[in-house]
């Protein structure tokens, strides 16, 4: 089974997305700011991660660009799950090293589609 960690400041999108991904056969954890995420993926690299942007402690940009600088930082599929929306952020995402976007809300249809893309399904 893949692991996916969600990180979002926001249970209840965490909640969402965990619905989502369990339906989709993955285990998942979860961290409400990059700081803690940086955390668990330095114990246990997850497969996925499903990250926002704006978050306190830690954003979704600076937890990205860290990761990719760890250990086996570059192997989880990144996929930024956020508000914002326009082509500026995206391209920083992508070139921080997000392998895809998804805008909020989202639903499972979606996420389930951007995670075949990636080939994480």
């Amino acid at each position: 089974m893949k692991h996916c960690l969600v990180v979002d400041d926001s249970s209840v999108i965490r909640k969402v997305a965990r619905r989502i991904l369990e339906d989709l056969d993955f285990s998942i954890s979860e961290a409400e700011d990059g700081k803690q995420a940086l955390e668990a993926c330095r114990t246990s690299m997850p497969d996925a991660i499903l990250l926002d942007w704006n978050m306190p402690v830690m954003d979704g940009l600076e937890f990205l660009t860290t990761l990719r600088h760890e250990s086996g930082g570059d192997k989880p599929v990144v996929v930024f799950c956020t508000t914002e929306n326009d082509v500026a952020h995206i391209t920083r995402a992508i070139r921080a090293g997000a392998n895809e976007y998804i805008m909020k809300p989202f639903d499972k249809e979606i996420v389930e589609a951007k995670f075949q893309e990636v080939g994480l399904i």
